[in-house]
């Protein structure tokens, strides 16, 4: 009877909500129509936007501000915190385990792009009007459809080790080793080459993602321009470097700033593999590490205002960039 009774009040409280809902909604339509005709479109036009705004506003602008303010503050304790000024960001240039972090965090930004453009350009150009292309295509895409914690758990049983004489090994990287006669290897324990086999998780997840939007630009490549580099001689090298890769260019750009930014807010993988240990953590598995589990809300919202200032340069280039195509459009 209870559990009937618990069912019954949260389907209320749904109903409830989507019944607020469609009431706020009908309100703003309703005044929208009602609007006078003189200012009608400012007026729709701000009913339909305050909602995002104001959402925007209470889930993104307070907390980024409020998160600026802790990093000049220590942790919170029972008699408030107290002003540090830069401190947080100087015990974290200088503490060597977040060296590390940063150092990881940079290696994992260089590759990944680098990485999942390459892979993604090249299956996009070698299966082009291949036969089967959207099977292959779809293969590849596949992993995108994957959250990076089911990533992160997949290729973690890949990696999975045991010791020799303990048991069989279930990770299917060690069952070759052994059945190539050698030894089972902790993959994601051996410091540095751990967050390399990391970074082969976010490259196999973001390849998909580069050769969809590669694949498309490619084909939008005028066909006239590709024949007329063959007609004046260029070979198959040529013709791609010299034709394809200018043409697709802004598509280029999107796809490594895009895949950048994901790569540097990289938390969810670097958590389920391997929780940070074995010197494998990042910024962001750092950042919550220090608020959330250590209750270092400075030391973590320094963090946070870092990764925000590594993450910004990549957005006013892609802005920047993406201007300058619309002036040249």
């Amino acid at each position: 009877m209870e559990f009937w009774s618990d069912l019954f009040e949260k389907f209320g409280v749904m109903f409830l909500g989507l019944a607020a809902f469609a009431a706020v909604v009908g309100i703003v339509l309703f005044l929208a129509d009602r609007a006078p005709k003189r200012g009608r479109d400012f007026l729709q036009l701000a009913a339909f936007l305050s909602p995002a705004l104001i959402l925007l506003a209470v889930g993104l602008v307070y907390p980024a501000i409020r998160t600026t303010i802790l990093a000049f503050f220590s942790r919170q304790t029972a008699n408030g915190s107290e002003w540090v000024g830069l401190d947080n960001f100087v015990w974290m240039f200088t503490q060597p385990e977040i060296t590390i972090v940063i150092i990881n965090t940079l290696i994992w930004v260089a590759l990944v792009p680098l990485l999942s453009t390459i892979f993604g350009l090249a299956y996009a150009v070698f299966i082009d009007k291949s036969h089967g292309e959207k099977v292959l295509k779809s293969l590849v895409f596949m992993p995108m459809a994957i959250s990076f914690v089911g990533a992160g758990i997949i290729w973690r049983f890949m990696y999975e080790y045991r010791e020799v004489g303990f048991s069989e090994q279930i990770g299917l990287l060690n069952q070759i080793l052994v059945w190539l006669g050698q030894d089972p290897q902790p993959f994601l324990v051996n410091s540095p080459w751990n967050t390399f086999f990391l970074i082969v998780v976010m490259v196999w997840i973001q390849t998909g993602f580069a050769m969809v939007l590669l694949s498309a630009a490619i084909k939008g490549v005028p066909v006239e321009i590709i024949e007329a580099a063959r007609l004046d001689g260029a070979n198959a090298w040529q013709s791609f470097w010299n034709v394809t890769v200018p043409g697709i260019r802004g598509t280029l750009v999107v796809v490594v700033t895009t895949i950048s930014i994901a790569t540097l807010k990289v938390f969810d993988i670097v958590r389920a593999m391997t929780g940070g240990n074995f010197n494998t953590s990042v910024v962001a598995n750092e950042m919550y590490t220090q608020a959330f589990n250590r209750g270092e809300t400075g030391y973590g919202s320094a963090l946070a205002v870092v990764l925000f200032v590594m993450v910004l340069p990549i957005v006013l280039y892609n802005v920047r960039v993406m201007r300058k195509q619309k002036e040249i459009r």
